[in-house]
């Protein structure tokens, strides 16, 4: 099955280049509303699916025991850009299990704010894994391994119970037997399963609905939205796009990026799950391909679709301030 060009880069008049892609839209039930390219490659979901990742931490009573707040559960799925608060509220989790940085497993990097590594520079620090876009994740599963009664040291490890656990989650809500064969390693260390689309799209329909998962189960994801949708700013940082999205839709709409082109989201209100991959894993691509899905099948106010639209055609800009080009859906999504 080929696969469509879904969003295409202007210059000037003419298009520069041009990223094909796939998309998969399911309802809650598993049937296929939308299927663009082969849904059924799987792909690796990288941390698109960090919601899906955290029930273990809600479902075992862990983020209860532990007192953890709607800011922090949003922190548990973010991939933050290392600002001050999203390091001061992973600590904060840390703390709340008696635990501290030198337990996260996940490595240190800059900062992904330019402002926030421009500001850890200027005083003089370096980066903690507490800066890592993903160690609110991580806090989570040391808090999840603390509440178990387990050890947290090596829980990135895939025979680790978090890993099982997690494990375990993702194939319940995908209805994906998520085989060792299809294992990589994440760029947190933690393992990632390579996962069709579809699957992906199913979890996510599940995710905003609470359909064919059990009440507590259910429960939980309600709560994970409404974190995210309170808190947005955990959930990425300031001007990206799963911040902007949900900040402008709230509970409408539940939004992850992954890396290497990777998006899941799904529209409560509508009762859709959708998973998407730009194949050439060009992040600003594949957020023009999810705002031009979320347009598709969402009703929109006035202002919603004004604000959205300006995520969904971003423009380019050159270091004089002057407008180039842009970015905008293309082929079916156009």
């Amino acid at each position: 099955m080929s696969n469509p060009v879904l969003a295409e880069v202007t210059r000037g008049n003419l298009v520069e280049s041009v990223h094909e892609g796939v998309v998969a839209v399911v309802d809650a039930d598993g049937r296929t509303v939308l299927e663009l390219g082969d849904a059924d490659r799987p792909v690796f979901p990288r941390s698109a699916v960090k919601a899906l990742q955290a029930l273990p931490l809600m479902e075992s009573g862990a983020a209860d025991r532990f007192g953890l707040t709607p800011a922090e559960i949003a922190l548990a799925c973010s991939s933050h850009s290392g600002e001050p608060l999203h390091a001061e509220t992973a600590a904060a989790m840390l703390a709340k299990a008696g635990r501290d940085a030198g337990c996260l497993e996940c490595g240190a990097h800059w900062p992904l704010g330019e402002a926030a590594t421009r500001e850890l520079a200027r005083s003089g620090e370096r980066p903690t894994a507490l800066h890592n876009n993903c160690s609110g994740k991580h806090a989570g599963f040391v808090c999840l391994a603390c509440g178990l009664g387990e050890d947290p040291a090596g829980y990135v490890g895939p025979d680790h119970r978090v890993q099982r656990e997690v494990r375990a989650a993702m194939e319940e809500m995908t209805g994906e037997n998520l085989s060792e064969a299809a294992r990589g390693v994440d760029g947190c260390s933690i393992p990632t399963y390579a996962t069709p689309l579809r699957g992906l799209a199913l979890a996510f329909a599940r995710v905003g609905t609470g359909h064919g998962v059990g009440r507590e189960r259910a429960a939980a994801l309600a709560r994970i939205r409404a974190a995210a949708a309170a808190h947005p700013f955990m959930v990425a940082g300031t001007g990206r796009f799963d911040t902007e999205m949900m900040g402008l839709f709230g509970e409408r709409v539940f939004c992850k990026t992954g890396a290497e082109g990777v998006y899941c989201a799904a529209l409560p209100e509508v009762g859709l799950g959708i998973a998407l991959k730009c194949l050439d894993g060009h992040g600003r691509a594949a957020q023009v391909m999810l705002a031009a899905l979320v347009r598709r099948f969402l009703p929109l106010s006035e202002p919603e679709s004004t604000r959205l639209e300006a995520l969904s055609h971003p423009a380019l800009v050159n270091w004089n301030g002057i407008r180039v080009g842009g970015v905008r859906p293309a082929g079916p999504l156009a």
